[in-house]
This record gives structure tokens, C-alpha cells and sequence, in this order.
């Protein structure tokens, strides 16, 4: 679904969202001491994936924190609410490093209340990409959020979002999009999957899903800093695409 949407885009725009997370646990400091000197030394970070069940988030996370910061011991726990989700996404890890490692880990759960398996301030990176829109509540998801992470832990959302009318350059392709989600996309699913409620599901759900600055709120509300918010109130959020897809991040203050 998210290729019909994004004309296959959403895999670049899930790489460059990975990247702008630069995941992964730089060495600690080298103490100056010869006695207590211990190069290379690293916490390793626990990320938290929802709405995450196929692992393609999960596993660019991985691959970057091992090929580019070099780090071998961060873990990503996968959570989705879908069973069957989940079992796609351990089918896809057989032709990864990731199966069976410790490093990666599959976790049922509902965003909305997570389990005491994932305990307060027990996660460094939580990440939800193309997921948040079809949560019931998605408040309480950013609250949990928040309760899960460390202070100073990143809360990163990548989502369908909506082009400003403000943005001139791209009103033609947006008028071009809508009429391509809602008439060509519902269309597709009935003749190629028969099921033409789904795929129509899927475009409103994009419509329904507040704008950028109202989840931007959203994210305030729900107790983190924004980054790139300015003292006016605008910002604080990254388009893409002119404003059809945005990633979202916040940071829980430290204590």
C-alpha cells in the first residue's frame, strides 16, 4: 500500500529518515590515564520500533548503526500489534544478519498501552513510520512514548502528512495526488486484491491525520522538545516531498 501511495518513494524516504537519526552508540571517551584507559568502549542504545511488524525500519536501523557508527551491540525491539505482521518481518530477517541475534527482538503489543516488558525510561530511540495514522488514539501513544524513554531520548514519526496550501510550488502535483489516491488507488485494490475498502481506508486515513503542525503540537503536548521550533511558533517538523510525507521528532528533557 505505502508503494501505491508513494509511487514506490517511501523507501528513500525511509532511508533519509533513518540517516537524519544517525542511529548507533559512539565510543565513550578514552580516559587520559594509561591505568584506566579503555578505547572503544560503548553503551549500547535499545530502540523501539512500532508499528514496525515487516522490519524495514528496524533493519536500516541496524545497518546503520553497525556499517557506519560501527557499533555491534545496539538492539531494536520490533513491536506491532499484527501477529501476522510480525511474522512477515522475522521471514525478512532470515536474509539478514539480525536473525536470531539478540539484537533484534519481536514484541506483540498494542502502541497504546505498551507492556511492563518495556519498562519507563528503559529506551533510547522510538521510532514509528507510516503506523501512527491508523493508531485509535494516537495521544496515548505519544504519551507512552514519552514514559518508555529516557530522558533525552529521541521520539522520531514518519507519516503520510499534507501539503500546505501556502506551498504554490506544489499545489498542481498535489491536485494531481489527490485525484490519484482517491480515485486511481481504491480502484487498484478492487481489481488487483479485491479489496477496494482497504485501499480506500488508506487514503482517508491520510486525510484524517492531523496536519503538520497540529501533530507537532500533538508531540509538545505529550511533554517533549521539538527541534527546529521557532520562538513564533512555525516549524518544527521536516517536509518531504513538498509536505506529502513529514518526519516528525521530539526529545524528552533531561531530568
Amino acid at each position: 500500500m505505502n508503494d501505491l501511495m508513494s509511487l514506490g518513494i517511501h523507501r528513500l524516504w525511509k532511508d533519509h529518515f533513518v540517516r537524519s537519526l544517525n542511529p548507533g552508540s559512539p565510543p565513550l571517551p578514552t580516559s587520559t590515564s594509561p591505568q584506566s584507559r579503555t578505547p572503544h568502549q560503548r553503551q549500547p542504545l535499545t530502540m523501539l520500533d512500532i508499528a514496525g511488524g515487516t522490519g524495514d525500519i528496524a533493519f536500516r536501523l541496524l545497518d546503520h548503526a553497525t556499517h557506519i557508527n560501527n557499533d555491534h551491540d545496539s538492539k531494536v525491539i520490533v513491536s506491532d500489534i499484527n501477529p501476522s505482521m510480525l511474522a512477515e518481518g522475522r521471514k525478512r530477517s532470515l536474509s539478514t544478519p539480525y536473525a536470531n541475534s539478540p539484537r533484534l527482538e519481536w514484541l506483540e503489543a498494542n502502541a497504546e498501552i505498551l507492556p511492563a516488558s518495556i519498562a519507563p525510561k528503559s529506551v533510547d530511540l522510538y521510532t514509528v513510520a507510516f503506523g501512527i495514522r491508523n493508531f485509535t488514539h494516537p495521544a496515548l501513544a505519544l504519551r507512552e512514548a514519552y514514559r518508555v524513554l529516557k530522558p533525552g531520548g529521541v521520539f522520531a514519526c514518519l507519516e503520510f502528512s499534507h501539503i500546505p496550501p501556502k506551498n504554490a510550488a506544489y499545489q498542481l502535483f498535489n491536485g494531481v495526488y489527490k485525484r490519484w489516491s482517491f480515485g486511481a488507488i481504491p480502484l487498484i485494490g478492487q481489481l488487483v486484491a479485491a479489496d477496494r475498502d482497504s485501499y480506500q481506508y488508506l487514503v482517508e486515513s491520510i486525510e484524517r491525520f492531523p496536519g503538520q503542525k497540529e501533530f507537532r503540537d500533538m508531540v509538545r503536548e505529550a511533554g517533549f522538545m521539538v527541534p527546529g521550533m521557532s520562538g513564533e511558533g512555525e516549524g518544527g517538523w521536516e517536509d518531504l516531498m513538498g509536505g506529502v510525507a513529514a518526519v516528525h521528532k521530539g526529545v524528552k528533557p533531561l531530568e
